[in-house]
C-alpha cells in the first residue's frame, strides 16, 4: 500500500502562505461539484515521522478523495526535523499558525476538522488539547466566523499520539527523540510536545487504527485512549481489522471508508 505515497493526483487549485518561510503554506482543494459541497472543511496535517524527507506532497491522493466527497481541503506544509526552525518547538508553533490560517480563510467554510495520519496525527491531537482549540458554539449569539480559532474536532489515523511510547518503542528509527531533541524524557521540551501531558483534549478526538500496522502499533493510540479517557475526553476508537498504515490514507482501499466515517461524525448534525 505504500505506493499511494507516489500516486499522482491532480494539482491543487491554489496555494497559501501562512507564514514566511517557505515550508509555511497549505494547499486548498475544492469540492467537484460544487453543489455536492458538504459546508465543511478539512485541513490535512501529513505524516512522515516529522522528517524533512517527507512532504505534503504524499497526501495529494487523500486530499482529492475528500474533495470529491464534497469538502473543502486544506493540507498543511510546516518546518520538520532537520530543516531550519524545525522540531520543537517551531514546528508546534507552525501548526498553530497554520490552524489559525485555514480556520481564518474565507473560502474554506467552518466547521474545521484536523486530520492527521502518523507524526501528523501527533500533530492534530497535540492541537486538540491547546487553549485555542476551544471553539465557541455554533449556536451562540455571539459567535462569528471570525471567532473560529481552532477545529471543531481532530481525526488521528495510526497516530504517534503518545509520544513517549513511540521514542521508548523506538519507532521511525528514533525519529520521536529527532524532532523534540532530547534524549531523555524528563526534558522540558517533551512536556510540551507530548499530548498525553495536557489532557484532557478541549474538542472530541476520534482514532482510526489498524491492527496489522507495524509502523505505528495499535498500542501506542491505546496508550492515549486510555489516558484521555480518564482524563475525560470525548475520545473514541475505531480499529480497522487487516489494515496496515497507509491504507487509512489510500482512498483505493476500503479502510478509507472509515476514515470518512470519522471525519462525518464530528460534522453538526452527523449521525
Amino acid at each position: 500500500m505504500g505506493d499511494v505515497l507516489r500516486r499522482p493526483s491532480p494539482p491543487p487549485d491554489a496555494t497559501r502562505a501562512y507564514g514566511l518561510d517557505a515550508a509555511q503554506v497549505y494547499d486548498v482543494r475544492l469540492p467537484r461539484p460544487a453543489e455536492d459541497a458538504v459546508g465543511a472543511t478539512v485541513l490535512i496535517v501529513h505524516g512522515g515521522f516529522w522528517r524533512e524527507a517527507y512532504d505534503r506532497t504524499h497526501a495529494s491522493p487523500q486530499a482529492q478523495a475528500l474533495a470529491d466527497a464534497g469538502f473543502h481541503v486544506a493540507v498543511g506544509e510546516y518546518r520538520r526535523a532537520g530543516m531550519p526552525g524545525g522540531g520543537v518547538p517551531g514546528t508546534l508553533d507552525d501548526l498553530t499558525a497554520l490552524v489559525a490560517a485555514v480556520a481564518h480563510d474565507p473560502d474554506l467554510p467552518e466547521p474545521l476538522v484536523l486530520v492527521g495520519h502518523s507524526a501528523g496525527g501527533h500533530l492534530v491531537t497535540w492541537a486538540a488539547n491547546q487553549p485555542w482549540a476551544q471553539r465557541h458554539p455554533l449556536s451562540s449569539e455571539s459567535a462569528t466566523s471570525s471567532d473560529a480559532a481552532g477545529p471543531a474536532g481532530v481525526v488521528a489515523l495510526a497516530g504517534c499520539v503518545d509520544l513517549r511510547a513511540t521514542a521508548r518503542m523506538r519507532l521511525g528509527a528514533d525519529a520521536a527523540a529527532a524532532f523534540v531533541g532530547a534524549d531523555d524524557l524528563d526534558d522540558e521540551a517533551w512536556q510540551v510536545a507530548d499530548p498525553m501531558d495536557s489532557l484532557p483534549p478541549r474538542v472530541p478526538v476520534r482514532l482510526v487504527h489498524g491492527d496489522a500496522d507495524h509502523i505505528v502499533p495499535l498500542e501506542v493510540t491505546h496508550e492515549y485512549l486510555s489516558a484521555a479517557r480518564l482524563a475525560g475526553g470525548d475520545v473514541r476508537l475505531d480499529v480497522v481489522a487487516g489494515a496496515g498504515h497507509y491504507e487509512l490514507i489510500d482512498p483505493e482501499h476500503p479502510a478509507f471508508a472509515r476514515v470518512l466515517a470519522a471525519i462525518r461524525s464530528l460534522l453538526p448534525r452527523a449521525g
